[in-house]
Parts: structure tokens; C-alpha cells; sequence
């Protein structure tokens, strides 16, 4: 597929003296950033594997707070209320 971009002045400068120092076209820079650019910045993994080492991390050791998290709430504020 042939995609064609406009470049600054000083990038292209740039890429072309790159091209030429390494005996490389262009588009094979262009092909090789774009490459590094995907790896580094989007992955294949699922949104759970991206977050698994955070999941847990600061535990309050209770293990249904997702279901009865209005119980939670309801029970912390009459505690506090009758601490008055």
C-alpha cells in the first residue's frame, strides 16, 4: 500500500542524510519507526493482562467489596456519625 506524507524541511533533511549514511531508502526508516512506534506504544494484550500486576496490589483483605460495596460505605458513615 503506498501512503504519502508531508515532512518538515529538517525532518526530511534529516531522514535522507540517515538514508544515505546507513545505505537504506527512505521508506525503510519510515517502515522501521513506524514498527517501533506500534511495539512501543500498542500492544496485543488484553486490558487485564496490561493491568494484572496492579490488580490486588493495595488489598483491604476484603474480598466482596465490589458486591456489598454500598453496605461498606453505609456502615463506614454510621460509625462515623455516632463517633460525634
Amino acid at each position: 500500500m503506498a501512503t504519502s506524507i508531508r515532512l518538515p524541511k529538517d525532518i526530511e533533511a534529516k531522514l535522507e542524510s540517515i538514508a544515505n549514511e546507513l545505505h537504506i531508502s527512505k521508506s525503510q526508516i519510515i517502515k522501521n519507526s513506524l514498527k517501533e512506534y506500534f511495539t512501543k506504544h500498542y500492544s496485543d494484550k488484553t486490558s487485564y493482562e496490561l493491568g494484572k500486576e496492579f490488580f490486588g496490589k493495595y488489598s483491604l483483605d476484603i474480598t466482596d467489596l465490589s458486591k456489598n460495596r454500598k453496605n461498606y460505605i453505609k456502615n463506614y458513615l454510621n460509625e462515623k456519625m455516632s463517633r460525634r
